[in-house]
């Protein structure tokens, strides 16, 4: 692989990284077994390896680049954006886990922050792709 490593795909492999954590969020949190679920835990724990190692390949070639400064400050706001929205879920999710302590259990707790990492993952990059787009 010799072609130019962009911002955009490595900001959109966070997408894919954050679904592999959350995946394997639901290995770990699981309330039944089944015995295919083993293969699908051997499954994520390889691509993830693979796909992390490809990601530190990409990630190392891309700081030898020279480097879009516009999109490196595009995504400096988008994480400012991200961090901002983050901590609002955070809030929300730590106050009902306080109101709801008994009906709420800490497996579903776990899984609201699992969809809250994956759904900034996707936010970051949609506002990046559209922040670059605009050139703003």
């Amino acid at each position: 692989m010799n072609k130019k490593v962009t911002l955009k795909e490595l900001v959109g492999a966070r997408i894919v990284a954050a679904v592999c954590i959350a995946a394997y969020y639901w290995c770990w949190a699981r309330g039944d077994w089944k015995n295919y679920y083993v293969s699908i835990q051997n499954f994520i724990a390889i691509f993830a390896f693979l796909f992390f190692w490809f990601l530190f390949v990409r990630e190392r070639k891309y700081r030898k680049e020279v480097v879009d400064e516009m999109a490196a400050a595009n995504l400096k706001r988008c994480d400012s954006i991200c961090y901002k929205l983050s901590v609002a879920f955070m809030i929300v999710i730590g106050f009902l886990s306080a109101v709801l302590r008994f009906a709420v259990s800490s497996e579903v707790i776990g899984y609201m922050l699992m969809a809250v990492l994956v759904l900034m993952s996707v936010i970051r990059t949609v506002l990046f792709c559209y922040m670059d787009a605009k050139g703003a």
